[in-house]
Formats: structure tokens, sequence, C-alpha cells
């Protein structure tokens, strides 16, 4: 997985840098098939601004954005919105894929 943490409006400090690098790899065991992960730190008006773009498997992109007081709050609430669309995609790929072999077999189909 490759994961890219870049600045807008700013630099990105070292403790920002693992502290980012040591959260992302929470999405990958969410969902294997993530490849690329970019995350985005800056500043707008002032207030610190995070955007995660992951990047998956046959074209499917999660977008999150947060913007609060705290850095680091940005970056945990970003994660768990980006998160939920990954649990969310896997989800409707599950429901599209009918029940198990075992169940099928069970229910006399």
């Amino acid at each position: 997985m490759n994961v890219t943490v870049s600045g807008r409006h700013m630099d990105v400090t070292d403790s920002m840098r693992r502290y980012v690098e040591s959260k992302v790899p929470k999405l990958t065991r969410i969902y294997a098939q993530v490849e690329a992960i970019e995350v985005t730190v800056g500043l707008d008006a002032d207030k610190p601004v995070v955007e995660i773009v992951a990047q998956a498997r046959r074209k499917h992109t999660f977008v999150a954005s947060h913007r609060d007081d705290d850095m680091y709050a940005c970056v945990d609430r970003c994660l768990d919105k980006i998160a939920e669309q990954i649990r969310r995609h896997k989800d409707r790929i599950r429901d599209r894929q009918g029940p198990p072999h075992g169940e099928a077999l069970e229910a006399g189909l």
C-alpha cells in the first residue's frame, strides 16, 4: 500500500506524518483491496483541514474531508468517515453475491 502525506498552504511536521502513517493501516484491515492512500493536510481560514483519498482495485475511490480546530482530531474524524464509506461498499458487494452455498442448500433452493 502506498501512503502519501502532503501539505497544502503549510509544511507537514514529522509528528503529524508519523501520526497519519500509524492510523492509515486501519483502512487496509477493513478492506484489503485498498492500494493507495493520499492524505492532504492544510489550513483554510486558519482552521486545519484534512482530506483523504483512498484508491482501491477496480477503480473504486473513497474520499473524505473534515475541518476542525485540532489537526489530530481532523485526521481521526476523517478516517472514521472513510472507514464508514468502505464498510458500506463492502456490505453492498456482500449483499449482491447472494446467500452462502450452505444456506441455499438448507433452504431447498
